[in-house]
């Protein structure tokens, strides 16, 4: 791959994509986030304008509706978001003939399995924002081409912005008592792997659907301890069930992702979350 220019939605302020912005400019990789004032994503034109005057070589589209719960109260925007948008990047990009990465979730399973779910598991999604992001991954499916990636991923952690693990750690500096549910377990992943994992499988000019996260498993209440352990905080994190803590969407119990076929491509086996977390958490809190 000879030094592509990658056009990154969501490369400005989010949190997957200002991770992928760093790890491409990382490894040598012109990287272009405009913000929203300079590029209407929505218009298709003005997004092949871009493509073309900048020879763009490969998309990736971190941006999504991710607030679950306000997802149920807020569906157009949500589907607005994590269905439109993935197809109009995808006409313009399989028009022009260039990659397209874009990101979905665990949260398109209903959680009744107990082993991980693999690509071929069919998706049962439980609430508007896994029925929205499956809609945008079943949009793009349906005019594929060789460029297309579809990256499922899961309980992102990482530097830029605040995420689950910085705000556990932020409400125990606080001395705020922590209640976390330990009912739904998932695969907690660092945006900065992801990020650099969702590079290989560019770099092998691969296409299709993958599960890509860091190796393990864990629930919320262990994600939030083992942040706090790493942190040296002395905190109590007390386990609550899903039904103690309502929430407006229905989640998954269990969306642990097979991460065996992007393995299988790369030849890389992802990092465990433990590691992960504990570098990201060293870094931040220094």
């Amino acid at each position: 791959m000879n030094s592509p220019t990658v056009l990154i939605a969501g490369g400005r302020t989010g949190l997957l994509g200002q991770a992928l912005v760093q790890v491409m400019q990382g490894e040598g990789l012109k990287a272009l986030a405009p913000g929203r004032k300079e590029l209407d994503l929505f218009d298709a034109r003005q997004v092949e304008d871009t493509i073309r005057k900048n020879n763009i070589d490969l998309v990736a589209n971190a941006v999504a509706y991710t607030g679950v719960d306000q997802a149920e109260e807020d569906q157009d925007e949500a589907y607005r978001l994590n269905r439109d948008l993935p197809g109009i990047l995808g006409q313009v990009c399989r028009e022009n003939n260039v990659g397209l990465v874009h990101y979905s979730t665990d949260y398109v399973f209903d959680g009744k399995k107990n082993t991980p779910y693999s690509t071929d598991d069919t998706p049962r999604p439980l609430c508007v924002y896994g029925r929205s992001k499956l809609a945008g991954e079943e949009l793009l499916m349906q005019s594929p081409w060789d460029g297309l990636l579809i990256l499922r991923s899961a309980w992102l952690f990482g530097p830029f912005k605040t995420n689950f693990v910085s705000k556990m750690i932020q409400m125990a500096e606080s001395g705020r008592p922590l209640s976390v549910i330990h009912d739904q377990t998932g695969s907690p992943t660092c945006t900065l792997d992801l990020a650099r994992y969702s590079l290989e499988l560019v770099k092998k000019q691969t296409s299709g659907l993958f599960h890509v996260v860091n190796k393990g498993q864990a629930s919320w209440c262990e994600l939030a301890s083992e942040a706090l352990m790493c942190a040296g905080l002395s905190s109590r994190v007390n386990p609550v069930s899903s039904g103690e803590y309502p929430q407006k969407a229905r989640r998954p119990s269990y969306s642990v992702l097979d991460t065996s076929k992007f393995s299988m491509v790369t030849g890389i086996t992802p990092r465990p979350w433990v590691h992960a977390l504990r570098e990201y958490v060293f870094q931040v809190h220094e």
